[in-house]
């Protein structure tokens, strides 16, 4: 069991690697597209990005397991909404991989019937539905931390003997809203909800880090399924960014978000 760990572990770090540079040779060919470069140089860097993309195909064939069995452990969650949230999102990762299995068969000459665009769509369909549980559950996360975050201050005013009123936010970065109107007012408790919200994210490394990676992972599928196309320089920009934050996260693991 050790052993199997160690291996899994090696080939998720070798294939986000892969990924990196991937999404870095996309970024490339799409720099020397628009800087008119040789067609031969740019013929190299989409061959060089197919390899890298099979290559990260066949580092990911244990996947699924390790994502079922991910979703076996989050089932036993206490908290109903992270429950749901990561439960589902690793059962659709699972399904990607899965998929994502099927797509090396074919493109490596094992099974050369596959359909290959239908397998790739529903590849992205789940990749796309587990960022968004991903990305609720992050928001989930803010949630019940700027909740915390006021709470503590109130009680803190509370024991200092400061009343708190409804205009005032942790840190004491504001106070109630000025009689001139109620647009004053709104625009006043945004920006402090804005502040919170950065304090909570600047206070919390891996939440911070795991809502940058899912939001740039995000325009992924959106650009591949027609959702919302952001070009290859867009796609492999994020992608690059995301890797470079995954890659993070396994050289320093108390940034790695949990449950």
């Amino acid at each position: 069991m050790d052993a199997w760990v160690r291996f899994s572990a090696q080939s998720q770090a070798r294939e986000r690697l892969c990924r990196a540079a991937q999404y870095a040779c996309s970024l490339l060919g799409h720099a020397l597209q628009r800087h008119g470069a040789s067609p031969e140089l740019q013929k190299q860097i989409r061959q060089l990005e197919g390899h890298l993309s099979l290559g990260r195909k066949l580092l990911r064939l244990g996947n699924s397991a390790d994502a079922l069995e991910s979703a076996k452990r989050a089932v036993h969650l206490s908290d109903v909404v992270l429950r749901f949230c990561i439960t589902v999102s690793h059962l659709n990762r699972a399904l990607y991989f899965a998929c994502d299995n099927v797509l090396w068969a074919g493109k490596s000459g094992l099974a050369p019937r596959v359909d290959q665009e239908k397998w790739a769509q529903r590849s992205f369909r789940y990749y796309l539905f587990s960022l968004i549980m991903n990305l609720s559950r992050d928001a989930y996360e803010i949630r019940l931390l700027m909740e915390q975050e006021t709470s503590a201050y109130s009680r803190r005013m509370k024991v200092s003997g400061v009343g708190v009123s409804g205009g005032v936010e942790p840190g004491g970065l504001g106070a109630p809203g000025p009689p001139g109107g109620c647009l004053p007012q709104l625009v006043l408790k945004f920006r402090l909800r804005i502040l919170l919200l950065a304090r909570v994210l600047r206070g919390h490394p891996p939440l911070l880090l795991d809502v940058l990676r899912n939001a740039c992972d995000l325009f992924i599928p959106l650009d591949k399924l027609g959702l919302w196309r952001c070009g290859p320089g867009v796609v492999g920009l994020c992608g690059l960014i995301s890797s470079i934050l995954s890659i993070l996260t396994l050289i320093c693991p108390w940034l790695r978000l949990k449950p």
